[in-house]
């Protein structure tokens, strides 16, 4: 098997691995009813866009789709970032509601400690991840090579 062939393989298996777990995010998501405002429907969208600009780039590998991919998964990790201090927050709000005379050490605690994971948001950031690390180094020799 020549060096190219192994390329191919493993952009393949990493887009395969990036699609599934948006796929899974989204089923995550809809079976944990995430849909109580509109800002709870954003992870929706961006794994739905990152699932969507993979699977483009998985069968139609050409320098338009890499281009958006990349440029969709800058978002998606954006979009990470917002949810992670929407949970901060969150978690900080109930923390202040429940006890609005705690010190501020309690009150960091609780932020990323409480019932909004911290770190759920970041399964989006390594699915982005994954997906962009298939096309490092991405070059189109001719318009009929898949890489």
């Amino acid at each position: 098997m020549s060096a190219a062939d192994v390329l191919r393989k493993l952009r393949r298996f990493l887009l395969v691995l990036s699609i599934s777990l948006f796929g899974g995010s989204l089923l995550e998501l809809w079976l944990v009813g995430h849909t109580e405002g509109w800002i709870q429907w954003i992870p929706f969208v961006l794994s739905t866009a990152g699932l969507l600009t993979a699977g483009f780039v998985l069968f139609f590998p050409n320098a338009v789709t890499v281009g958006l991919l990349r440029a969709c998964m800058a978002v998606v990790v954006l979009g990470t970032l917002y949810g992670v201090y929407e949970h901060v927050a969150g978690n900080l709000a109930f923390a202040r509601e429940v006890d609005p005379v705690a010190s501020t050490g309690t009150l960091a605690k609780k932020a990323v400690q409480g019932g909004n994971p911290l770190l759920a948001p970041g399964i989006l950031a390594i699915s982005a991840l994954l997906a962009l690390s298939a096309t490092y180094r991405y070059q189109i020799k001719d318009e009929g090579s898949r890489q």
